[in-house]
């Protein structure tokens, strides 16, 4: 775990939109940490340094709370719809060693066969790992493949440490010719012929 997020995380005893309102004007943001049968704690952490560290997928965060560490993992983020202003998080504690379900990114690497699209069906892929070891993504290489080629959850390479929870035929990537390639051809084909005549016209 690296020490960039570790995040100062208080305690607050005080609730409703108003109280909410007062902490990200002091910027902050309320947050509620879950699990290992415990009670609900309700806090508040920086609002900057969260923002940069929840741009990742998944991201581990390290409450340092009364003196005390906490690995919690970013289970929910909610957003205002129209500032997109990070409003509330839910953090799920966590345990070094002990394994999450998450879903985690697809990353296209490389370009198909030239003349064909490859579509990305499946953005993410349902993982099980280990809560300190969350990969940022999944890599599918896609480099020369051909019309018809179809990547499934079953044939992308996970992770050291990983193990698939979405099921198997899921189609992750398919690799087609686009539709509107033939349509395409033809008017450049009649332009190429009226050229000449454009030239012999302007030799006049």
């Amino acid at each position: 775990m690296d020490e960039d997020n570790k995040v100062e995380a208080l305690a607050r005893d005080s609730f409703g939109k108003g109280a909410a309102r007062k902490l990200r004007a002091a910027g902050r943001i309320p947050a509620v940490v879950y699990g290992h049968g415990t009670e609900p704690v309700h806090v508040s952490v920086p609002a900057h340094q969260v923002g940069l560290l929840i741009r990742k997928a998944n991201a581990v965060l390290d409450l340092q709370l009364g003196g005390k560490s906490q690995l919690t993992l970013v289970k929910d983020v909610q957003k205002d719809p129209v500032h997109q202003v990070i409003e509330h998080l839910d953090l799920i504690v966590v345990k070094k060693g002990e394994k999450v379900q998450v879903e985690v990114p697809v990353h296209l690497e490389g370009e198909s066969a030239a003349g064909t699209v490859a579509d990305l069906d499946a953005h993410t892929l349902l993982l099980e790992v280990e809560a300190t070891h969350i990969p940022e993504n999944v890599v599918v290489s896609i480099e020369g493949l051909e019309e018809g080629t179809q990547i499934h959850a079953k044939d992308v390479a996970l992770p050291k440490g990983a193990a698939l929870l979405s099921e198997a035929d899921v189609l992750v990537v398919n690799v087609h010719v686009p539709q509107k390639a033939a349509e395409v051809e033809e008017p450049a084909e009649a332009e190429a012929a009226e050229a000449p005549a454009a030239e012999e016209a302007a030799a006049e």
